[in-house]
């Protein structure tokens, strides 16, 4: 649940206070319920992203209203001003400029044996690691 805090009122330092030192869900918690909100998204669709639309922005939303049409999209675009459109587009540019740095490359080479040598970059669903002992 999102929790709004206005610096303004005067019980303010204590809600902040709780909500610092509140109990946060473990890694594997959040995991279980992600995987639960997907599963049932991918089963039931709009009607589950609209529940949970509710649930957890506290926004009805429809099936219809999920989709923003292309009209509004242009309109907000016109209204907004040029300002604001050139620092969302900087800003959009150095995100995806900054991202596409952090993607492994593959690479693959001979050395000096003539062997062939390399890596590549795949995502894996699992993995599984055995180290052996001895003199391996």
């Amino acid at each position: 649940m999102v929790a709004r805090l206005n610096a303004r009122e005067k019980d303010f330092a204590q809600k902040f206070s709780d909500l610092v030192e509140e109990t946060r869900e473990t890694e594997e918690d959040v995991s279980k319920v992600v995987r639960e909100i997907i599963a049932d998204v991918r089963a039931r669709g709009d009607a589950a992203l609209c529940e949970y639309g509710k649930r957890f922005d506290r926004v009805e939303l429809t099936p219809k209203t999920l989709r923003v049409e292309e009209s509004e999209i242009d309109a907000a675009e016109n209204a907004a001003a040029p300002e604001l459109r050139e620092a969302l587009e900087l800003a959009a540019s150095r995100i995806e400029a900054y991202h596409l740095r952090q993607i492994p490359e593959d690479e693959e080479f001979r050395d000096e044996t003539g062997a062939q040598l390399g890596w590549r970059w795949r995502p894996v669903e699992s993995v599984g690691l055995y180290v052996p002992g001895g003199t391996a």
